[in-house]
């Protein structure tokens, strides 16, 4: 990995930060905090997201390996939360809500990978288009 690979990861994984908190905390301000909306939703549209890119910055656009670490690994990497959705599970068995620990675990694997499904189809039919 060259200086500028390790640039590209360290400041798409800045931006993706700042972007997942700036959304979690909107989704948050809309629908509350009784569940983990917020984290939900960045979730579940990273995985679209690193579906419909990874078809696209792969196999359509001839970007450079930077360019791909800043968006896929750098971006998208800090984007999706899996260390918050883990501990806010955690946070619910804690407290024996239970019930909200299942559902979002199952929500959450049900609809991430349902997104990176749809975006690597969505991918495929824009290259065939």
């Amino acid at each position: 990995m060259t200086f500028w690979g390790w640039w590209a990861i360290a400041s798409g994984g800045a931006l993706g930060a700042m972007a997942r908190f700036a959304l979690s905390h909107q989704v948050y301000l809309w629908f509350g905090r009784e569940f983990a909306w917020g984290t939900l939703a960045v979730n579940v549209l990273g995985s679209f997201a690193m579906g419909l890119l990874a078809v696209l910055l792969i196999d359509k656009w001839s970007l450079s390996n930077e360019w791909r670490a800043f968006i896929l690994v750098g971006f998208l990497g800090a984007f999706t939360t899996f260390s918050t959705f883990s501990y806010e599970t955690m946070q619910y068995i804690q407290v024996g809500e239970f019930g909200k620990a299942v559902a979002n675990m199952a929500v959450s694997l049900i609809l991430t990978l349902s997104a990176v499904w749809l975006g690597l189809i969505s991918g495929r039919q824009f290259l065939s288009s």
